[in-house]
């Protein structure tokens, strides 16, 4: 298909695997209509590939970061039907990287974020020796708070990427375009702490960008780490006891 596309293949790919990236993408572009950020083309998907438009990558600019700002809080703003729901239309399971995403629909994001983002990936991560007995400890705390609605607020579900770390957010040359989502329906805040948990180019552009067009409550800063919780044990459960220990001191700053 030459130059235009990326093809990427995985022999052992779980049944579903490339459709639910697929579909993940298909629902964030279909917020590009309303002015939301740009999402890699789907050319073709399979059981055990999947075909996009190459993005030929530049230099980060404050401009392009400033517009994908903008472009996030729109794309934000087209919401979803529930906290934990999956992407419009799909069905089958999700993943984040290499990992099962479990999908549902709940209208409080503590108790989603707390059942289906912290819960198994702790338990997998203190499974497997990755988190110690302490920050696991801390975990189920943290868990206990969102459960009982401590950090619930009325902001109503967002349609977010999931995965947004600075490696799926391309510069190209017409802006910035995002690969390889976790798509589900979260809070907002999710993503902008995704973006901060392994560092972003030009970062206080997006944020700047994003709070103009999307005020953000006063307190969100101080909330980063309690969204990073859930990456960071993702992290645990596939690279290591490291991400684990680092998961167990946030968790103890919100248990």
């Amino acid at each position: 298909m030459g130059d235009s596309t990326f093809r990427k293949e995985r022999a052992d790919a779980p049944p579903g695997f490339f459709g639910a990236e697929a579909a993940g993408l298909a629902w964030l572009a279909a917020a590009e209509s309303r002015g939301g950020a740009r999402i890699a083309r789907v050319v073709e998907a399979g059981d055990g590939h999947i075909v996009l438009e190459r993005v030929e990558q530049v230099a980060p600019t404050r401009r392009a970061a400033e517009e994908f700002g903008r472009a996030l809080a729109a794309t934000h703003r087209a919401g979803a039907s529930g906290f934990g729901a999956p992407p419009d239309g799909w069905d089958g399971p999700c993943f984040i990287g290499r990992q099962a995403l479990p999908t549902g629909s709940d209208r409080s994001w503590g108790a989603f974020y707390a059942e289906l983002r912290l819960r198994p990936y702790a338990d997998a991560a203190l499974r497997i020796g990755n988190l110690d007995g302490d920050g696991y400890s801390a975990v189920r705390s943290v868990c206990d708070r969102l459960t009982a609605g401590e950090f619930d607020d009325q902001t109503p579900p967002a349609r977010i990427h999931g995965d947004l770390w600075s490696g799926n957010v391309l510069f190209g040359r017409s802006g910035v375009v995002l690969i390889d989502p976790a798509a589900h329906g979260g809070h907002r805040e999710t993503d902008l702490a995704m973006l901060a948990l392994f560092g972003a180019p030009e970062l206080p552009a997006v944020l700047d960008s994003y709070a103009e067009a999307a005020p953000l409550d006063s307190g969100w800063r101080e909330r980063i780490g309690l969204h990073q919780l859930h990456p960071l044990l993702v992290h645990a459960v596939s690279h290591g006891p490291s991400y684990g220990a680092e998961a167990g001191r946030v968790a103890r700053r919100y248990a």
